[in-house]
């Protein structure tokens, strides 16, 4: 076990998530993992540990290459767009990674190469031929006895015979030893029920030799003395674990693996434990490294009951969560919801509920009616605690235990339950409220003394609250320490009750969550589903012909001009527009543009695009468009705005 010290003498804390697919676009069911991993690094690093939150994408296999052939790209190009949605994704949920991997890095396949010929070379793995079924999605073989009901037991989808000329992994020869591990870290494999299913349907049956690579295709890392052979994707994806981390299959490891592996936790969907608790363990086995301290099966997160899948039209996805809720509302909620062991449910009323329910009446109202009190009463000055009187203890002990309750319930993983513990202590300050009746003392100036330590003991509260609430709400917390003007805000800063500065002053109150209006919401739901459906419904651009050749004085009627992008931003509800405030030179326009699939909002502003400054405006999306910006058609899926850097704003093209 590593027990080297992090930066700072901090103990060194390695985070992960599994790699995210790209093959599509991750809906709110991938993203409960992220927001998971992203809170659980939150909370290690305020409670003092060196966290490294290691996240990424993994973007090679067959199913890719198809996906690649049929939107018209290459599975680089296909790729490098989806690994660019995946982060954003992420990035829309304010996900604190510090390394976000891909698979194609140069050094990682290198290394995966290195890691097969070292597995060949001691005889783990071994040439032959292989006969099976075939899950496309899973990019996983399967025996007829593992089929279910003749279809993918892991997923379901239709099966495929298939045989080709592989190598193998010898998986029994490290089976006794994995079952064995398992024994004797009853921690390695959690919840339990997960640890038994593994046990049970794949160890004590025995384990057949595993397919580690293939042929039918090329988009993999291949195997570089076998042409012809790419290397397992399962093979490839598991190892960024160790790749990017510091591993070195020839040589000496680096100094920051020796510091983080075995890493902490892998945090991972229920549906690829397989992977991660069987393949995983044997390959570092036999690698002679040591195995991560614990795999963790989260459930899934159901819409509506069902797991959620764009073919069923039931999907929802972050970005459009963001924008309905906010991020920190859609944020508590994943993490609220889901239970331990058990599959979650998201709807957008369930939602709605939780919004109004525990974020505007419970949390919001608390902090908005004390600090309004403050002002009101006290000037915004926040008065010295007196002696101590009714309840005041009650809540005092209740802010001091909630920390520890709230840690030993993320140190298992428990992270609706520590969510719990919080609102606990947030209803008790309510009910303290009504207790103590603050409105009433502050009409008598002989409870002054009084009155300053109900407020106190209230703004102290939400203190603690806050701090143990930023790692699953973080700009919420943000927005409360302001309130509160402080930054006793580290976990040790909760060891004592009285970290609020007496005679400082409360900031401005501010709503932090004002209560939904169900009907209005569900109205802007709605134009917001079928605004998407409308867009994903609009039918391809028809293939270029030439157009009727035109005279100079036609041409001569276009009025060219450079213009120097200010800003640029996403046009809510709209998949393809970026929204463009522009300086000609002589005025400032606005003009909106369908290129979002090809570029960020950032990455134009500053730059000098070319538009057509005489077209007549028109309407999209509710915003006026006065203009068009050049671009240019370069292959079948790829466009590029004009520039024009070294021209200056205003100037006309001729």
């Amino acid at each position: 076990m590593n027990n080297n010290e992090g930066s700072g003498g901090k103990k060194p804390y390695y985070l992960t998530t599994a790699i995210a697919y790209t093959s599509g676009k991750p809906h709110i069911g991938n993203l409960y993992e992220i927001v998971l991993a992203d809170a659980v690094a939150r909370f290690k690093r305020k409670d003092g540990y060196d966290v490294v939150f290691q996240t990424g994408t993994d973007e090679h296999g067959q199913k890719i290459q198809e996906k690649a052939e049929q939107a018209g790209m290459t599975p680089q190009q296909f790729v490098d767009d989806m690994a660019a949605e995946v982060r954003r994704n992420w990035d829309a949920l304010n996900v604190s990674y510090d390394r976000f991997v891909r698979t194609t890095d140069p050094m990682h396949e290198k290394k995966v190469q290195q890691i097969f010929k070292k597995l060949y070379d001691q005889g783990d793995i071994y040439k032959g031929s292989y006969e099976g079924w075939y899950c496309n999605p899973c990019e996983s073989f399967f025996t007829e006895s593992q089929l279910a009901d003749g279809k993918c037991p892991d997923c379901g989808a239709e099966v495929k015979k298939a045989s080709e000329e592989a190598y193998f992994f010898r998986m029994s020869k490290y089976a006794g030893r994995l079952m064995q591990h398992i024994q004797e870290h009853p921690e390695f494999i959690q919840p339990e029920s997960r640890k038994n299913e593994m046990v049970n349907n794949f160890l004590k049956p025995g384990l057949q030799d595993l397919c580690v690579s293939r042929t039918s295709f090329s988009w993999g890392v291949p195997v570089d003395f076998d042409p012809g052979h790419v290397v397992y994707v399962w093979l490839d994806a598991l190892t960024n674990y160790i790749t990017f981390a510091g591993y070195q299959p020839e040589g000496e490891n680096e100094p920051e693996y020796r510091k983080y592996w075995p890493a902490d936790l892998h945090l991972i969907g229920k549906d690829i434990l397989r992977f991660h608790t069987i393949y995983w363990p044997i390959f570092l086995m036999a690698l002679g490294e040591p195995l991560p301290k614990q795999v963790f099966g989260h459930p899934w997160l159901l819409m509506g009951g069902g797991k959620m899948s764009k073919s069923k039209g039931n999907v929802m996805y972050a970005d459009h969560l963001a924008q309905l809720f906010g991020v920190d509302a859609v944020r508590y909620y994943l993490l609220r919801e889901m239970p331990f062991a058990n599959d979650g449910t998201i709807t957008y009323e369930l939602l709605m509920e939780r919004v109004n329910s525990d974020l505007a009446n419970i949390l919001g109202n608390l902090v908005n009616r004390t600090t309004t009190m403050c002002q009101r009463y006290s000037g915004g000055v926040i008065g010295a605690p007196g002696e101590e009187e009714g309840t005041d203890a009650e809540l005092k002990t209740l802010c001091l235990e909630t920390p520890g309750k709230v840690r030993q319930a993320m140190d298992g993983l428990k992270v609706g339950e520590a969510l719990e513990h919080i609102f606990a202590l947030l209803r008790r300050a309510n009910k303290y409220i009504d207790e103590t009746t603050p409105w009433i003392l502050g009409k008598d100036p002989a409870q002054k003394a009084r009155l300053d330590t109900v407020l106190y003991n209230l703004l102290e509260s939400i203190r603690f609250a806050a701090a143990l609430l930023e790692p699953f709400m973080p700009e919420t917390a943000q927005k409360i320490f302001a309130q509160l003007n402080t930054r006793q805000t580290s976990l040790e800063s909760l060891e004592s009750f009285g970290g609020i500065k007496a005679g400082g002053s409360v900031g401005q109150p501010e709503i932090l969550f004002a209560r939904i209006d169900a009907a209005q919401k569900t109205e802007e739901i709605q134009a917001m589903l079928q605004a998407e459906a409308k867009e994903e419904a609009a039918p391809e651009q028809p293939p270029h012909e030439p157009k009727e050749t035109i005279v100079y004085d036609d041409f001569d009627k276009v009025e060219l001009t450079v213009a120097k992008v200010l800003h640029c931003e996403a046009v809510p509800k709209s998949k393809k527009l970026l929204r463009f405030e522009l300086d000609l030179g002589y005025e400032k326009r606005q003009i909106l543009s369908g290129i979002a699939q090809w570029y960020r909002p950032e990455d134009l502003i500053g730059h000098n695009v070319v538009i057509v400054s005489n077209l007549a405006p028109r309407k999209m999306m509710g915003l006026e468009s006065n203009g068009m910006i050049l671009s240019a058609t370069c292959g079948e899926n790829d466009v590029r705005v004009m520039l024009a850097d070294q021209a200056v704003p205003g100037a006309h093209l001729s």
